[in-house]
């Protein structure tokens, strides 16, 4: 004898019903989505198979469809039920609202995007800044291509990423205040060499802190790193000519100041490493 509960007036299609985990691949949800919405009554199969099985008619899986289409719209399960369930319910007035919401929505993925979309420029550039505004910025001795020449030697760095998410975030004007702090404390450690200031001073050591905190616009400097940067200064040619601009010898005298501090702070100078 036919099992007559999988009979109803949608015809044989409905009569056989379609089992959940079929429904979940038409409707693209899954099976535990299903049984989440048939726990909370707010979609139940319909009929049962001969063995036991829940299963969905026709009608069941419109019902479907309609929750999948108003989930997507970003209505809440309650309200969807009250859409579904509630001849009195507003469906415009909420779909409105809900279009209000996508609206918002959407305003905020193209600022994201806006963002993202700096922030890969200035992993693969550095500075975003026409080369005009970097001149202007960061004066007439600035050669643009050096922005890309740091991203060849340090761009696989944690230090680089760090860079870069600050840098996406920068125009002229912070980069402006950034190079003004930067000249500021290069006029100061001029002035501390002028004075004699020795490494183990007292201001010499304040001015090791200086250091650090003028770096950390671009990232956070630990002393070890401090060591390598500064024995940088000292022996690359295009960091020794612009310190040494400001004083002749002035790299050398900083980098015995970093050392001093180094050792100061529990640290081997001649062994200290990127990090």
């Amino acid at each position: 004898m036919p099992d007559l509960r999988a009979r109803d007036s949608e015809g044989i299609r409905d009569a056989e019903g379609q089992t959940v985990g079929r429904v979940a691949d038409l409707l693209g949800v899954t099976v535990r989505t299903l049984h989440h919405w048939d726990e909370i009554s707010l979609a139940r199969p319909s009929l049962r198979s001969a063995g036991g099985y829940r299963l969905y008619t026709g009608r069941d899986v419109e019902r479907l469809q309609r929750i999948v289409l108003y989930r997507e719209l970003g209505v809440g399960l309650e309200g969807i039920r009250t859409l579904l369930d509630d001849p009195a319910a507003a469906a415009p007035s909420e779909l409105r609202r809900q279009q209000d919401r996508i609206r918002e929505r959407i305003a905020r993925l193209e600022q994201l995007d806006t963002r993202l979309g700096r922030m890969i420029a200035a992993h693969e550039r550095g500075v975003l800044l026409t080369a005009e505004q970097q001149v202007a910025v960061f004066g007439p001795e600035w050669d643009p291509s050096w922005g890309e020449g740091a991203r060849e030697r340090w761009g696989a760095t944690a230090q680089w990423a760090q860079y870069a998410e600050r840098s996406a975030e920068r125009g002229p004007a912070e980069w402006h205040a950034i190079v003004e702090a930067t000249t500021a404390f290069e006029q100061t450690l001029g002035a501390a060499f002028d004075d004699g200031v020795h490494p183990g001073d007292p201001l010499a050591e304040r001015l090791v802190e200086r250091h650090r905190e003028v770096f950390a616009a671009y990232f956070p400097l630990s002393r070890s790193m401090q060591v390598c940067l500064a024995r940088m200064y000292a022996t690359d040619p295009d960091f020794s000519a612009h310190y040494d601009g400001v004083r002749p010898g002035l790299a050398g005298w900083f980098h015995a100041l970093v050392d001093a501090s180094a050792r100061a702070h529990g640290i081997d100078p001649d062994t200290a490493i990127w990090a």
